[in-house]
């Protein structure tokens, strides 16, 4: 990865990532999470203090930026979660099938580059009978917005480390073989092409 990746992208994304309007989306889905947890993209580790610890016995965090991880270093000290790092990309997700009770996944699918690939990853690691929770910002309803969502697109793939503002989370989800029995969807405060969200639970189809 470069310098930028490594050294001010983590920065970057544990600020965008930690505001308030964020914290109160995650706070939404993370305490749902039960049993052997596993995170998609943990990044800095700004879901620790959502989980409910009565009920997480430890966190898979999947994660293959060696920076991030870094920056997590303090949050995780600080939550008293077990937290086992594994540093591989979610295409290629290094557990057994049917090992997580429950995949955690905020703000990450925008950035996945193979996620049809990787959703298939999370549907075979995750047990029958387990639950995905998840909060995405993605593809706004309005067409004025959805033009903005794509023309900014490119730029903002490169500073905000491949993240995709204009993605369908839903659809992605359904494609990938989840199903979806319970969906939200809103604005939350911030600028439109970036702050359209979708949050919920979805089950393997």
């Amino acid at each position: 990865m470069s310098f930028y990746e490594e050294r001010i992208l983590p920065h970057v994304i544990n600020f965008a990532c930690g505001m308030k309007p964020i914290g109160q989306q995650r706070e939404k889905v993370v305490p749902h999470a039960r049993g052997r947890v596993l995170e998609i993209g943990m990044g800095s580790g700004l879901n620790l203090p959502y989980y409910n610890r009565d009920q997480v016995e430890f966190v898979w965090g999947l994660e293959p930026s060696q920076g991030m991880r870094r920056r997590a270093q303090k949050n995780i000290a600080t939550s008293n979660m077990d937290v086992r790092w594994l540093d591989l990309p979610s295409e290629t997700i290094p557990l057994d099938d049917n090992e997580a009770d429950t995949i955690v996944l905020t703000y990450t699918l925008c950035t996945i580059p193979d996620w049809l690939t990787a959703l298939g990853e999370m549907r075979r690691v995750l047990k029958p009978g387990g639950a995905m929770y998840f909060s995405e910002h993605g593809l706004a309803p309005e067409p004025s917005v959805q033009r903005w969502q794509k023309r900014l697109a490119p730029a903002w793939r490169k500073i905000g480390g491949g993240c995709n503002p204009d993605r369908n989370i839903p659809l992605l989800l359904e494609q990938g073989g989840f199903k979806l029995p319970s969906l939200e969807q809103s604005y939350i405060p911030g600028p439109k092409f970036a702050s359209y969200h979708y949050w919920g639970k979805a089950k393997a189809g």
